[in-house]
């Protein structure tokens, strides 16, 4: 290992090309994700420079006192099995402290990953296809309400589904450029709210929770209907955990196909949350 490698955060530059290297590798993030992510913990991102060059990237985003989530860790393909990675991971998953650490990471690497305390809870897999198939499966003219300020019904609803707090990075979520969110009241309670955003490559339906399928369903159809019809020849891409099979089926349903998946994982015991009421996961960099 050489002496001219140096760790430390990333400025809110350097983490633009964490995100450009995410593309690269074809994780396909939104155009406007950085500057949600740096909202959560702004020194959650570390890099490796080797001679002042970054050639390493990872994320340990603490997001409350108990529970941090782990993304982007990728080493430039110029630099990869040399030990650089592994020293960036040893020394900046001590920033987590001794916080719950969830991850989504590729399959290869599972067994590293367990390696280093991480236990596997469940796959998510991203479905993708058409934007035009799936508004043809999905209801239409859905009176679904515009979300653009985090309210404590949907905060509380996101506690749900979440292990910790994250009302600061969902209002930034919600009102970044060219995103757009949409909840759905019944009988004047929240049912559910998702949001779409535009991306690298088509488009992503993230989250996306409601309280049953059909619910779920119908927001799904109010936010693809909310995409300007210039960009409805492009793709539809929704992340949906495993275990709930009516996620899927509604993936399968809107003629999307499995196109990629990763694993969660934590370093303990897997939080208590409301999966079967998460149709769409939120972004597989911050969970």
């Amino acid at each position: 290992m050489s002496a001219d490698y140096a760790i430390r955060p990333l400025t809110p530059e350097e983490v633009r090309t964490a995100v450009d290297w995410a593309a690269n590798e074809g994780w396909n993030p939104g155009l406007s994700d950085r500057p949600c992510f740096l909202s959560v913990d702004a020194e959650g991102f570390w890099g490796g420079f080797l001679k002042g060059e970054l050639i390493a990237t990872i994320s340990i985003v603490n997001y409350d006192e108990l529970f941090a989530f782990l993304g982007f860790y990728i080493v430039h393909p110029d630099f990869r099995g040399r030990g650089y990675g592994l020293r960036l991971w040893q020394a900046a998953i001590g920033h987590a402290g001794d916080r719950l650490i969830g991850l989504d990471g590729v399959q290869e690497e599972r067994e590293n990953y367990a390696k280093s305390g991480f236990r596997l809870a469940y796959r998510n897999i991203r479905f993708g296809g058409p934007i035009q198939r799936a508004l043809h499966a999905l209801p239409d003219g859905v009176e679904a309400t515009e979300l653009d300020v985090l309210s404590t019904e949907a905060e509380q609803f996101d506690r749900a589904v979440f292990p910790a707090p994250r009302a600061d990075f969902l209002n930034h979520w919600l009102n970044a450029k060219g995103h757009v969110a949409r909840s759905l009241h019944q009988n004047g309670d929240l049912h559910g709210y998702g949001v779409i955003r535009p991306c690298r490559s088509g488009y992503k339906i993230g989250p996306l929770l409601a309280k049953s399928p059909d619910v779920a369903r119908k927001i799904a159809g109010a936010l693809l209907g909310a995409v300007p019809a210039a960009d409805r020849d492009q793709d539809v891409f929704l992340d949906v955990p495993e275990p709930n099979g009516a996620a899927a089926a509604i993936a399968g349903g809107m003629g999307l196909k499995p196109v990629f998946e990763t694993a969660r994982m934590y370093t303990g015991p897997a939080p208590e949350i409301a999966v079967d009421r998460i149709f769409g996961v939120t972004t597989f960099e911050l969970g």
